[in-house]
């Protein structure tokens, strides 16, 4: 393999189309983890930035937090909408969640939702992700033999229970779909609004107007939601800002539930390709744990996330000058071999399952719980009435260098 090579290799990194294709994704970051796990990558209109490939460096760099930090550059973006985004953070006008942020402000933020997703409140909105999960696998009852799984199933149930979970009308669905479809989407033209950078900003103002309403609401009559906590929450005495709260509202609503989505859809795929695991999972439902953390390791919803260099540093004895970004490819990390035994292979009971499906360190995703809940409550009801499964045409993924899975999953199902 020759450096040209390598560097091309690096380069697809930087295009979101070649996240569409799984399996020359899972090829190429192969021989980039093999020959070039730390990889300068240059490819306009996107920043440069150093590629890390290995799951080893990607947990080191997550747990350290004072070197390696979100800001300002948390999303691998076209440097247009870095530049825009960050102006209408610094003007007060843009969202600015936890993944934007460091140190006190990220610590003081995360507390603010952390008790909504400690086991105990978990554990109390089961009943209601049990109830939704037998609803959507009565749904593929009533419509089969066959649906589009991604868009008749996966997206609809975590959705609805991201809006219980914020106290949200129901009838509200549609719209808080098709905002996290367009925030999600914006390298996927079935996705997004439309090609410009307007057109993203349009969606996050829209999302912007709604919640400031449910800010206002909630603080004038509260009620016992994870909307009313945010809305009301201090810091120091004083009520957070609206852009604050409409921030933390943005990241439950659309990465709480387009990740999920992801890996469910993802899960669906993984047991129609391997039937073996299926009826292994079937025979012996106490494997549902492993499954879940199998399901979220095969699928990686989160593609990857940057951070940057607060000093001059190193990794895998590469120097990395102080304001460089790195890009922490997850995908890559959930299929290293020095991480996972056989790791292209899908094992439902894989023990010392360390993937980094929701990251690692200070960063680690806030819902983590909810969705292994989500998924388990899912599959747990969908299995056992599971006669057959198989595909009813090709499936397809979205392009994004963020956030993505599967958009279309045709299937063929027998039911009882």
């Amino acid at each position: 393999m020759t450096v040209t090579d390598l560097d091309g290799m690096a380069r697809q990194l930087a295009d979101p189309t070649w996240y569409a294709d799984d399996a020359k994704m899972n090829a190429t970051l192969a021989v980039l983890r093999d020959e070039a796990p730390v990889v300068w990558v240059d490819h306009p209109p996107y920043r440069p930035f150093w590629a890390i490939t290995k799951h080893a460096d990607i947990l080191d760099i997550e747990r350290d937090g004072a070197l390696w930090l979100n800001g300002p550059r948390p999303l691998l973006q076209t440097a247009e909408l870095d530049d825009s985004y960050e102006s209408r953070r610094t003007a007060g006008t843009g969202l600015r969640n936890l993944t934007f942020v460091d140190g006190q402000e990220h610590r003081r933020l995360r507390a603010i939702g952390a008790e909504w997703f400690r086991p105990k409140v978990m554990r109390t909105l089961k009943e209601r992700i049990d109830d939704l999960a037998a609803r959507y696998v009565d749904q593929m009852m009533r419509v089969g033999p066959t649906c589009e799984f991604v868009g008749e199933i996966a997206t609809a149930f975590p959705g609805y229970v991201i809006l219980s979970l914020l106290g949200l009308p129901e009838d509200d669905y549609a719209l808080l779909l098709r905002w996290t479809q367009e925030l999600f989407g914006l390298d996927d033209e079935q996705r997004r609004r439309g090609a410009r950078s307007e057109d993203a900003y349009a969606v996050v103002d829209e999302f912007i107007d709604y919640f400031r309403g449910v800010t206002a609401a909630r603080r004038s009559f509260p009620s016992d939601d994870l909307s009313s906590a945010i809305a009301n929450a201090r810091v120091d005495g004083e009520l957070i800002s609206d852009i604050e709260a409409i921030s933390y509202y943005q990241l439950i609503a659309s990465a709480g539930h387009d990740t999920t989505k992801a890996a469910i859809a993802g899960g669906m795929l993984a047991f129609i390709e391997h039937p073996a695991e299926l009826q292994r999972l079937r025979d012996d439902p106490t494997l549902m744990p492993t499954a879940v953390d199998e399901v979220i390791r095969w699928s990686t919803p989160v593609k990857s996330f940057m951070r940057t260099a607060a000093r001059d540093t190193s990794v895998r004895g590469i120097h990395v000058t102080a304001g460089q970004a790195v890009c922490l490819m997850y995908s890559s990390a959930n299929r290293d071999a020095e991480a996972f035994d056989d790791p292209t292979r899908f094992d439902v009971g894989r023990k010392h399952n360390r993937h980094l499906g929701f990251g690692a360190g200070v960063h680690y995703c806030l819902g983590a719980g909810l969705a292994r809940m989500e998924i388990d409550s899912f599959f747990r009801q969908l299995i056992p009435r599971l006669r057959s499964l198989e595909l009813a045409g090709p499936p397809r993924f979205s392009p994004t260098t963020f956030v993505g899975g599967l958009t279309n999953l045709p299937i063929r199902y027998r039911m009882q």
